[in-house]
């Protein structure tokens, strides 16, 4: 028999809710409970919008041809048969945008709330049960959704307050993210050359005004990024050393590419950080890495066994991250840059606004 502490932990963590199967977390689960009521140590959220993680929300689009209306049956689906929005092709989910309805005395002591504040979750739609009663509209550009329905923190749950200074829409695909920018800038150094796959999305473009940031002139940017309209962002950024069109699911034409770019000179980096939203960058990401460097994946279509197969068949002695959407700093490293870096939020508001 559990002890009683014991049975705390576990309700924190919200294994109540875990219908099938059994014994295990949330995330993990294939079903929660997601009954739109509160109960006790549970804090419930009327919630407005969500912003599906981008290897997730590429998915679904792909698979119904950018139709929105068969898209909404699709996550409506999904959220119906999981208790939450928890994608069963990438095993990954999103944040969500959403006012306090009923708060636990301990989780608003916490995170200094109060019924009626807007937050943002830092914990992922897979971990989160949510009742979804209604879809009004699908932002393609954005991955975001307008919908009506509840959602339920546990107390162990992440989440931050919305800012006042900074677009709704903009500091949701932030926080989305912000994991990224701020795991880099505590990995990265100066002097390093630090090379950023998918650097073009919006975790790329945190992470590169990161490292301009944390190396300053001390240290080289290399940006990878395969769309044309990216690559025209990461011009207007302004923030990028070395700049190189290529598809990182084509690891030798990558390679070939790099050579081109960088002169017959050294590109291979101290640091590498995939930030993709497709699957098979694995072997790019490696080849691109000097032997005994770093490699940060932060991306939820990275096959971690297909990674550390791949290193071993080459011989290269990489140390690999895996990238954790949770840092302490609860998402201000990422606002922080939407305001330090003027460019950035322009970006940011031609995409989220």
């Amino acid at each position: 028999m559990q002890s009683l502490p014991e049975q705390d932990m576990l309700r924190d963590l919200g294994i109540h809710r875990v219908i099938e199967p059994r014994g295990v977390l949330p995330q993990p689960a294939w079903k929660l409970d997601n009954t739109p009521v509160a109960y006790p140590t549970e804090t419930l959220i009327d919630v407005q919008r969500l912003h599906i993680d981008s290897a997730s929300f590429t998915q679904i689009v792909n698979a119904c041809e950018r139709d929105t209306t068969c898209m909404s049956r699709h996550i409506t689906d999904i959220v119906t048969e999981r208790g939450k929005m928890h994608n069963p092709v990438t095993g990954s989910g999103g944040v969500l945008i959403g006012t306090v309805v009923q708060l636990d005395e301990v989780f608003g002591t916490k995170h200094q709330l109060t019924i009626g504040d807007t937050i943002v979750s830092l914990t992922s739609l897979s971990w989160l049960p949510l009742y979804l009663e209604h879809i009004h509209h699908i932002h393609l550009k954005r991955s975001e959704i307008e919908m009506v329905g509840k959602a339920i923190f546990f107390r162990s749950n992440p989440m931050t307050k919305l800012p006042g200074d900074l677009p709704q829409s903009m500091v949701v695909a932030a926080l989305d993210v912000a994991g990224a920018p701020a795991r880099v800038a505590a990995l990265a150094q100066p002097g390093q050359r630090v090379t950023v796959v998918g650097a073009g999305g919006t975790a790329g473009l945190l992470t590169l005004c990161a490292l301009h940031q944390r190396l300053g002139t001390y240290g080289e940017i290399i940006a990878v990024e395969y769309s044309e309209q990216a690559l025209q962002d990461i011009v207007a950024l302004g923030v990028a050393d070395v700049i190189v069109q290529a598809d990182a699911t084509r690891p030798l034409d990558l390679l070939e590419q790099m050579r081109r770019n960088c002169s017959g000179r050294d590109y291979l980096s101290d640091l590498t950080i995939n930030v993709v939203n497709v699957p098979n960058t694995e072997f790019a990401s490696i080849l691109l890495t000097k032997p005994e460097g770093r490699i940060l994946f932060f991306s939820m279509a990275t096959s971690f066994t297909v990674a550390a197969l791949g290193a071993e068949g080459m011989a290269r002695q990489v140390e690999m991250h895996i990238g954790n959407g949770y840092m302490p700093d609860h998402g201000s490293v990422a606002l922080q840059l939407l305001r330090d870096y003027p460019s950035l939020r322009t970006l940011f508001a031609e995409r989220f606004e």
